[in-house]
């Protein structure tokens, strides 16, 4: 069937996600398959989309296998033995993120899904979906990618289990795990495998981690410089990082691995990290280097059709939120120690060019479903397009995890000229009524522009713009390497200023705080409570720190150390004072009267428990009692826990359906019932 006519000018067919579509294509066989946990959209937002398209336009047939039943390995075997290789991928979030929330209870849905349905996918789905790739065609190559796989390709803190994990290369038995963006690596492991290459000629490349056998592993402990690929006088250098059994076992260990594995993050200076798991080495070699302008404009040139694939008869959330956006960068220099973007992306901005972005706006333009509106032009974070080291032989040095903590560095390049002409240049293409910024910026060097915050409050805001100053405590700020609260009050004063400028007066800053995170106790999140009262904020949605792995600020949550000055830092771990924080946050719901009232008493806070100036009234409110009553009888029902089928028991994919009240669990738990003994308060 032809495709309609903006396709045939924009756009290449979907990648095979059937046997039938393999075979309506004229292909007997496919060079990889790609095996995902998300819906198959072909959208360059998502990453089986981009490698898809990288690998079609390098001369490869791939199929797209996309959240399949993971009970056998049938799926796996629908497309026949793929020539070159499998590449896993949990999808576009860690599974276990994807799952569950920071109480550790089962999400509601999952916006990657049709629908937004749970129980598609596994969860640890790397590990699932590389042994049902094994178990298809023994000896096929399996190469594991995405979040899920970077976050988790030395050992780490896991959250859902509270234990200490080993490599994700030895867990899911795969031959390479690809971290970070993988477009450049994809293609280079296809052309190596293709050429008849065998898995051992890949481990000189960037961006990979690998296992080794016991005699190479030995051979490493002997002499480490000597005996890792790619490492030597002419590559790069070899760092031997605390081993898995230490890490396990001592929680300075593993502060120090951290440490190692952070200060190694720079393409342009890190070396290879070495670790031992008993007598097995896992070897985790250099980032790759960031793409070039041409080559992420070459990216994101490619014929993507920007939907779903036409099998879905439901919309995916993910899907309907970007669908209209348009990427305009990648990675960040921020170094926020709760988030993974380093680790993944990477700290230096890799920006398209002004001519690709408008490019795909003109291709957004003639798409007949689009309104004339882009939800969003950004990245990572929006402000630092076309942002870097002014000094490149210095940058090739650098070991700050930082660019703009704890101040900006006098090199880095803070122009938003080049970003305030884009902005106007796609808000003035054809077919353009609206050009929203959703991403976050950096409120610190949006300051630094008044121009820039002039423009997006008269263009790009759309009545509310999201920030994210996270807390207002000194020393929570500092371990999460983000500025002072005062930093937030400036910029609110300038963009409300220009907001009136344009005469647009009723533009709202929606503030993001997080709740939980390492150095922030009760003190701390009333003092964050009283700021919001006194300015008038009222969160409708509340950030519950996830304590995500290899995370510095998971480094903290576990061990009670700051992995830099191991100096210690004070940690809500229990669900008890965790709930307590969230509350806090919004104090102002009656609902929460209970929580807030109990966290202002065990603080010492009785002052705040009625009148003017206190966070709650001194009686609970008649919602706060009637919420309390509901709590207590969805608990004696044991319904208020989703729970997801496991198809390996029979059970059809998806929630577990009508019938019985369903049974409620949490990881690592054997049954719904609570473990007796005391309750945890951190």
């Amino acid at each position: 069937m032809p495709l309609p006519l903006w396709k045939e000018r924009y756009a290449a067919p979907f990648a095979p996600t059937t046997a039938a579509e393999m075979t309506a294509r004229g292909w007997d066989a496919v060079d990889v398959v790609f095996v995902t946990g998300d819906a198959y959209i072909d959208h360059p937002s998502f990453a089986a989309a981009i490698l898809h398209r990288v690998l079609e336009q390098a001369g490869y047939r791939v199929a797209i296998l996309s959240q399949p039943d993971w009970s056998s390995c049938a799926a796996w075997r629908q497309f026949g033995r793929p020539r070159l290789f499998f590449a896993v991928s949990a999808g576009n979030m860690d599974s276990m993120i994807n799952h569950y929330t920071a109480s550790k209870k089962v999400r509601n849905d999952d916006a990657y899904s049709p629908g937004g349905r749970i129980g598609l996918r596994p969860d640890r789905a790397t590990l699932v979906y590389c042994q049902r790739a094994r178990e298809a065609f023994p000896g096929v190559p399996i190469i594991a990618g995405g979040v899920e796989a970077s976050l988790r390709r030395l050992s780490h803190y896991d959250y859902w289990s509270d234990t200490v994990k080993r490599s994700i290369v030895l867990d899911a038995k795969a031959d390479l795990v690809a971290y970070g963006m993988g477009e450049k690596n994809i293609v280079e492991i296809a052309n190596h495998l293709a050429a008849g290459k065998t898995l051992k000629d890949l481990r000189h490349l960037r961006g990979v981690a690998y296992a080794l056998g016991a005699k190479e592993s030995e051979a490493v402990r002997v002499s480490p410089t000597e005996s890792v690929a790619g490492a030597g006088p002419e590559g790069f250098g070899v760092a031997i990082v605390p081993s898995y059994e230490q890490v396990r076992d001592d929680k300075v260990a593993f502060a120090e691995a951290t440490r190692i594995i952070h200060t190694n993050t720079n393409p342009f200076n890190a070396v290879a990290l070495v670790q031992f798991h008993d007598r097995q080495v896992v070897v985790q070699n250099p980032p790759a280097f960031p793409l070039s302008q041409e080559e992420i404009d070459a990216v994101y040139d490619l014929p993507f059709t920007r939907r779903p694939h036409p099998s879905y008869s439901e919309p995916i959330p993910a899907h309907e939120m970007i669908k209209d956006s348009v990427t305009i960068m990648r990675g960040c220099f921020g170094g926020c120690t709760f988030c993974s973007i380093t680790a993944h992306q990477g700290r230096i901005i890799q920006s398209r060019s002004q001519e690709s972005i408008l490019r795909e706006v003109e291709k957004l333009a003639a798409d007949p479903d689009f309104k004339g509106i882009i939800s969003d032009v950004g990245g990572a974070t929006a402000n630092m397009y076309q942002m870097r080291c002014t000094r490149p032989e210095v940058e090739a040095k650098c070991k700050r995890l930082s660019c703009v903590h704890p101040s900006i560095c006098k090199l880095l390049g803070t122009d938003h000229g080049p970003l305030i002409e884009l902005m106007k240049e796609v808000r003035q293409q054809d077919g353009i009524r609206k050009v929203s910024v959703s991403s976050g910026i950096r409120m610190d060097l949006a300051q630094l522009s008044p121009e820039y915050v002039a423009e997006l409050a008269a263009h790009h805001t759309g009545g509310r713009l999201k920030v994210a100053p996270e807390h207002t405590s000194p020393t929570v700020l500092e371990l999460m390497k983000k500025p002072s609260i005062d930093n937030f009050g400036l910029f609110a004063d300038q963009f409300r200023a220009a907001s009136r400028a344009a005469g647009l007066p009723k533009q709202q800053i929606v503030p993001y705080f997080i709740a939980s995170h390492p150095g922030s106790d009760l003190g701390e999140m009333i003092d964050l409570a009283l700021y919001l009262k006194r300015n008038g904020y009222r969160p409708d949605q509340v950030q519950d720190f996830i304590p995500a792995p290899f995370d510095i600020a998971t480094c903290m949550y576990y061990t009670g150390i700051d992995p830099f000055t191991k100096k210690p830092v004070k940690i809500a771990k229990g669900m008890r004072d965790r709930k307590m924080q969230r509350a806090l946050m919004q104090f102002f719901k009656p609902e929460h009267w209970f929580t807030v009232r109990e966290a202002l008493i065990e603080a010492g806070r009785q002052d705040l428990i009625g009148g003017c100036e206190g966070l709650i009234p001194a009686n609970p409110p008649k919602e706060a009692l009637e919420a309390k009553r509901r709590q207590a009888n969805d608990a004696l029902r044991s319904d208020h826990y989703h729970t997801v089928a496991n198809p390996a028991k029979g059970e059809e994919p998806g929630e577990r359906g009508a019938g019985p009240p369903k049974t409620g669990y949490r990881p690592g738990r054997k049954t719904q019932q609570r473990r007796p003994g005391k309750r945890k308060n951190g």
